[in-house]
């Protein structure tokens, strides 16, 4: 697989930047084929208008859209929204330019949408569960969107770079409670961090069930009847079969003038997207139920360690003996009892 680095030049120190996850986590086209991929284009521009070439990189790997990212693909829509959580009154959706990168794939998903506007570069992404992990995504995105940005650049030149300045927004509709709105830090994620990070990167989570940010459901109506058609959907699965609970939030959607004519040009897109987004929603439901019991159980291997560790330590009892106690109680490997004895024991005997 192709290796490619990123490198931030800091007084004439290189530093090697994501080389290895770079590398693996995305299916990423060498450098010499940029001519043929497309890149952001160069040269002047007005306010709000950076432009892309025609030309769009391959993905190498298939994604399935969400119905989240259909929407709101069409630049009116998109517009819409970004006026609501933004304040603004853009008016042209002409001015809008959606540079969502195609082969940019992590974890088989990849960022829902990316635009610029007014000299700003805009992350938009849909969530049905809680992600913590959001800040740390996003930096590999936008690592790539800037690496893009500059390819017919010069890292090395005596002027300054200017780039699109970044913003990142989560749309969370998940059945989990969230406060309206959530913050999430990349620093939150730093191990033994102290005092104010050299890098930090920020996100805002917005709720969007019913009854929460009401006032910007009501400045986008298309996300606002988004959020309802979602609850029509989740609310079915709960007495019907998937499939059924999809096609009967859509035709109530029509008869109501819900998402209307995007679901009546859409039908059979939207049915079958749905189906799949919301059987991956409930296979990661399981998954981290599965991770929650095994995270409980691995709680209570340290808890019963911990006691026989601090017990046959405060006894004199040889740490043989301690190692064997905690194989036998709790079936574990020499080494993992090794490990406990290490973390509790606090070197008492040897």
């Amino acid at each position: 697989m192709f290796n490619k680095s990123i490198f931030l030049t800091s007084s004439g120190c290189s530093h090697r930047l994501f080389s290895y996850h770079i590398s693996e986590v995305y299916a990423f086209y060498p450098i010499n084929e940029r001519e043929k991929q497309g890149r952001w284009g160069g040269g002047s521009c007005k306010k709000g208008e950076l432009h892309m070439e025609e030309k769009k990189p391959k993905a190498r790997r298939e994604y399935k859209d969400t119905v989240f990212r259909m929407l709101f693909s069409d630049e009116k829509n998109l517009l819409s929204l970004y006026n609501a959580v933004t304040g603004r009154s853009y008016e042209d959706a002409k001015e809008l330019e959606i540079v969502t990168l195609d082969n940019a794939v992590y974890m088989g998903m990849k960022n829902d949408l990316a635009f610029l506007l007014d000299l700003h570069i805009s992350l938009y992404e849909h969530q049905s569960t809680k992600n913590p992990n959001m800040p740390l995504r996003d930096l590999f995105y936008i690592s790539l969107e800037y690496q893009k940005y500059v390819s017919d650049k010069s890292l090395y030149s005596s002027a300054l770079l200017k780039i699109p300045a970044p913003v990142f927004i989560v749309f969370y509709n998940g059945a989990e409670d969230m406060e309206e709105r959530t913050e999430l830090r990349l620093s939150q994620a730093y191990e033994h961090f102290e005092g104010e990070p050299n890098l930090e990167l920020k996100v805002m989570v917005l709720n969007i069930n019913a009854g929460h940010n009401a006032e910007l459901m009501e400045q986008c109506r298309m996300l606002k009847e988004y959020a309802q058609y979602v609850a029509r959907v989740r609310g079915y699965t709960a007495s019907m079969k998937l499939e059924e609970a999809v096609r009967r939030a859509i035709k109530e959607c029509i008869a109501e003038g819900i998402l209307a004519d995007f679901l009546r040009k859409n039908r059979a897109e939207v049915e079958m997207v749905s189906i799949l987004e919301y059987d991956k929603e409930y296979e990661e439901k399981k998954l981290r139920k599965a991770e929650y019991e095994a995270g409980e159980q691995e709680g209570l291997n340290r808890g019963l360690a911990q006691g026989i560790v601090e017990t046959g330590c405060a006894y004199g009892v040889s740490k043989k003996e301690i190692l064997e106690r905690l194989q036998e109680r709790l079936n574990i490997s020499c080494q993992t009892a090794q490990e406990y004895f290490a973390m509790y024991s606090g070197k008492k005997i040897s």
